[in-house]
């Protein structure tokens, strides 16, 4: 098995990307970073700051594409790394398990999760950074909230394509009751 494999040259084109995106489920993974105090206790949720296409302001979660010849848990990294920064240094598990499988269409109302570009199945982590977190790339503020700040509906219902529903079901994995 070759293990330096050349990945550019599995990426598409925004062309074939797109023509891809319209036949077949794309892979992603979502990811809810929080701050673990020593005794296992989850004392904050991390959450995006994000302008949208059409020039709202959305809190949102982590996610992105899975690339082709990448493991889940490299594309987590990788991602948590775009949007938190480097130096955030995140806590894969051994044996990385989704708390959930959440799958976004196209089509509103099929799920809680739209996505207007694409159907996407997206591998839904819980994961610890312990390091220090900045927003990067194309997120304006990363705030940290306490479990219950996160856990109010209306906070949950400002997030967009279905990234409320998926912190609540991540609270509920946590033990932690929406309002």
């Amino acid at each position: 098995m070759q293990a330096d494999l050349d990945r550019q040259e599995a990426w598409l084109s925004h062309e074939e990307l797109d023509g891809v995106r319209g036949r077949v489920p794309i892979l992603y993974v979502a990811a809810v970073p929080v701050r673990v105090a020593d005794n296992g206790d989850v004392v904050g949720v991390g959450l995006l700051l994000r302008a949208s296409d059409t020039g709202t302001m959305d809190r949102e979660l982590i996610a992105g594409r899975v690339n082709y010849h990448e493991r889940v848990r490299d594309a987590l990294v990788r991602h948590l790394e775009k949007d938190l920064g480097p130096m955030a240094l995140p806590s894969i598990p051994a044996s990385p398990v989704p708390f959930t499988v959440a799958e976004f269409f196209p089509t509103p109302g099929v799920t809680p999760f739209h996505d207007p570009r694409q159907h996407a199945v997206a591998l839904s982590f819980i994961v610890p950074v312990r390091g220090d977190c900045a927003p990067q790339q194309d997120a304006l503020d990363l705030a940290w909230l306490t479990p219950d700040e996160a856990g109010e509906i209306g906070l949950q219902a400002e997030m967009s394509g279905g990234h409320g529903a998926l912190l609540r079901q991540a609270l509920a994995h946590l033990g932690v009751n929406s309002y």
